[in-house]
Parts: C-alpha cells; structure tokens; sequence
C-alpha cells in the first residue's frame, strides 16, 4: 500500500480532469493524476483503416457495460487513454448560449433540473479554456453567439470546395452558416500545422495538429511536477467522517492493487464511469441527493443526414468539417417548440468503420462506395429523465472488481420531434448542395453523454453544488461531463472545460 499523501487526486485525464489539474498545479499544489488509459503513439497508423477510435486498443473492454436499452450494442466498452476523448473528438469547441443556462420547462419537465450559474460565470473561463486550446473560428459570425470578452485565438482555415457546396446550398434557403470552432493548430509555427487530412473525428492526429489536451495541457502539468500514473483503474472512493481519506485503484499492467491518500478527490472519469465509481463506493447514501446519482443520462438526440452525390463528394480528399448552421437553434418556423438544436458539417465517413459494422466481403464491397457521401450532423437538445440511468449490477464484476455498469436510456417523444425537425432540413441542404438522395444514420454511442451527477440548487434533486462539491462530502468534487443538469444542443467539451477551470481555481483558493 502506496503511503504517499497529495494535496489532491484527480481521477481521469479528460477535459474536467486536465483543466482543474492545470489550475491546481499552477497554484503549486503535489497533484496526483490516475488515468485508466496509457499515451496514444503518434504514427502514420494514426490515418489507417484502423485508426478510428472504437477499432483502436483505447476503446477498452476491460470494464464491459452493458446496455439493457438505447445503445449501438450490447456491450460497450470506455473511451480511455492519456487525453480522454479529446484525442479522438472532432476538435469542436462550442460555447454553450446564454439561455442554455436559464429555466426551461419544455426542455427541464417535471426533472428538477436546474443550473445553479449563468453564463456571465463561465464567460471568463470559456475564454480562457479557448486560449489554452488556441481555438479557431469565425467571431461575430454566429447567429446565435452569446457575449465574449475576447475573439477566437486564431482564425478559421479556407474552406474545403465540397464545404463551399454545403454552404451555399443552406443560404439558398436565407440561412447563415458560419465556420465551427475547432481545436485544431493552423497558426502556431511552432508546431505541425494541420495538412487538412480526412482522418480527423474519431482519429487520434498522427502529426499533433489536433489540439488535445496530450498535446497541449498534459505534459505542460507534467513538466511543472503533476505525477500522472497510467493504466490506473480507480476502484473505490474510501470515505469516513465526510471525507475521502483514499482512493483505492488496480493497475492494468502489473495487476498490483493499492491506494494512494490526499486532502482533495476531483472525479472526472466521465459521465458513464463516474457514477458506477461512485455507487460502487456506496456514496449515494452519504448524499441528500443520491437518488439522482447515475439517473438523467442526457446524450443528445442526434443523426448524420448523409447526401449520396452522383460522383466523389469531396473531390480534393481533404478535413471539411467546417460548418456549423444555428438559426433553428431557438426553434422552428410554425413549430411550438422554443428550443431545438444545430446543424454541423461532418465528413466523408472512414471505409474501416464501414468495414467494421458490415463484416467481410460484403463490408468491403459497400464501403467502395464511401466517397459519394457527406453530410450533416443534427443534434438537438435531449430531455433530462429520471429513467435514463447508470446502474450497477454487484453480482457481475469486472477484472478489477468493480460491479458491472447497465445502461438503460430511451429518449421521449419530444427528442425525437425534435430531431426529425433538424433532418428535415438538413436533406434540404443537403439536396441544394447536389446530393441525388440520402440515407439517415442515427447515431447510438454515448460519446456526448452528460447529466448523471448533475449539479444544482435544490439538494435533495442535484448531487453537486454549484462548485461541483460532491454533498454530504466535503473534499470531493465532480467536474466532467455528469456535472451537467442539461444537455444544451451543442458539444459539451469546452463548457466541461471552462467549468473545471472555475472549480480548479476555487479549490486552488481554500
């Protein structure tokens, strides 16, 4: 058993995790970090058929959840390596709006959910989430934009030929796209600039162009004295007195099993894997809210409209997820709905996931006809319920004991309302743009998931407060993605990012 106490331990290496290390270590605090997952190589297999995450080692097995409903299988396994998802993720970067944070009985219902700050807290984060990230994007462009005290650190990069069709194609029809954030290097010379290749969402960048938190955070901490301990699963959260006295974890390559001690716990293994860590734990019972804990899974509703082109979509082979379309964000012409969702620009699908899901000849003879997609990704805002959940099954457990995560989520009528508004425009689009007809994948993975320890005001119906402090619990704080008492309509990376810079900062102070 490991004897040495840290000032703080923080469990996951994703966007929570990373962004209130940074603060931490540069208040000078002894940072331990465990992460489940080890350093992704950077090499030219990276842009192979197998480089898509879910065909890659990081798409770990070893902790199987399953899935009772909702889900693209029934067994899925956790996205895990030095980074998070943020070394696979497609780099976009988007601020939540303003009225994300504010009251909303069409989205909220009856679930209590409620966000305990506004958008003016997290302004000043989001900006600097941005700087550290070296954003790019197009200031003042955004028809929804909320407020900002700063513009993109760098500017968005030319147009792809297939992404000036696309645009064109929705102004026709008078609306305003304008070019996504991305998190992807363009201007810094001191570093490999992006060379526009197609493998970029759901690829870990060969050449570090991409702007993840393993290229751009993480070995900054290092440097500066964070102890970052790979292929470490935390198994238990050790509690007495209202306190976390240790953290008990596994190793996966060495099978030693140990804990380490320290005056603050930051859990931030992901909205999947942070409640089955915490009810394994037995925390629920120490919570005036631990009823919610594992319960209003949110995901976001969401589906690809793929246009089929009569020839090659993108002619020049090059990265053309460029544009994003807001202008039905806060609802549709006729429609009773007040909030809906955005449309973003996705590329040309990878043939090795075509591969992947249709086995053998027959995958390999559909995947040929790959390069006559492109589409649009429409993601509307999910409705927070209490039966979307994380449980834990104890008479199943892992390798490393821990009980078996079960996932059971359906989304409501009114998610799905919602999204068959988007594709509906989105073939529109898409059609204008020279698309002959098109074929809608609904996507099922979980990588957009929120909401399973969400903060709040009430405490017998939020987990958190509003600094992410874990209740009942004093030294413990929750900061990825299951912090979030809704899901917005917009990828939850950068908000998750700028929200454990607020938290970061406030426990650097105590």
């Amino acid at each position: 058993m490991s004897q040495k106490k840290y000032d703080a331990i923080v469990i996951g290496s994703g966007f929570g995790g990373a962004m209130t290390a940074y603060q931490l270590v540069r208040a000078g605090m002894r940072v331990l970090m465990l992460e489940r997952g080890d350093w992704v190589p950077r090499t030219p297999e990276n842009w192979g058929l197998q480089g898509s995450i879910d065909l890659t080692p990081f798409y770990d097995k070893s902790s199987p959840l399953r899935v009772l409903k909702g889900g693209n299988k029934k067994t899925m396994g956790l996205y895990s390596c030095v980074g998070g998802p943020s070394v696979f993720y497609g780099g976009v970067s988007f601020r939540f709006r303003e009225r994300d944070f504010e009251p909303n009985p069409e989205i909220t219902g009856h679930s209590g959910a409620e966000w305990p700050l506004r958008y003016s807290d997290l302004e000043p984060y989001y900006t600097h989430a941005e700087t550290i990230l070296n954003i790019s994007g197009e200031t003042g462009a955004d028809p929804t934009e909320p407020p900002r005290s700063a513009p993109y650190p760098q500017g968005p990069a030319p147009l792809a030929d297939i992404s000036r069709r696309v645009k064109k194609g929705a102004e026709h029809f008078g609306l305003r796209p304008f070019q996504l954030p991305l998190a992807i290097n363009y201007s810094d010379g001191m570093r490999n600039g992006c060379v526009n290749c197609p493998t970029c969402d759901t690829y870990a960048c060969a050449i570090s162009a991409k702007n993840d938190l393993s290229v751009m955070v993480l070995p900054a901490l290092i440097k500066d004295g964070l102890t970052l301990k790979t292929n470490a699963v935390a198994t238990r959260l050790l509690a007495t007195n209202g306190r976390i006295h240790a953290v008990e974890y596994a190793d996966k390559t060495s099978g030693e099993r140990a804990h380490f001690e320290a005056d603050r716990v930051i859990l931030s293994a992901g909205a999947l894997a942070s409640p089955q860590l915490l009810l394994a734990s037995g925390l629920q019972a120490k919570n005036p809210g631990g009823s919610v804990i594992g319960r209003y899974l949110m995901r976001h509703v969401n589906a690809i409209v793929f246009g089929i082109f009569p020839e090659q979509a993108d002619k020049e082979n090059r990265f053309h997820k460029q544009l994003a379309i807001l202008d039905y964000y806060f609802g549709y012409p006729g429609s009773s709905f007040r909030k809906l969702g955005s449309l973003q620009q996705m590329p040309t699908p990878s043939k090795g996931l075509v591969q992947q899901a249709i086995p053998g000849f027959l995958g390999k003879w559909v995947s040929q006809g790959v390069p006559l997609l492109t589409g649009l990704l429409a993601i509307a805002e999910d409705q927070p319920q209490f039966s979307n959940c994380i449980a834990i099954d104890s008479s199943q457990k892992d390798v490393f004991g821990l009980p078996q995560a079960v996932i059971t989520h359906r989304y409501s009528k009114r998610d799905l309302a919602a999204l068959q508004m988007l594709t509906g425009v989105a073939k529109k689009i898409m059609s204008r743009s020279g698309a002959l007809t098109h074929y809608v994948h609904h996507i099922r993975t979980f990588s957009h998931a929120v909401g399973t320890v969400r903060m709040g005001v009430n405490p017998t119906q939020s987990a958190l407060d509003e600094y992410c402090r874990f209740r009942g619990i004093d030294n413990l704080y929750v900061v990825d993605g299951s912090f979030m008492p809704t899901s917005a309509a917009l990828n939850p990376s950068l908000t998750i990012a700028a929200n454990a810079l607020r938290v970061g900062e406030m426990i650097a102070k105590l």
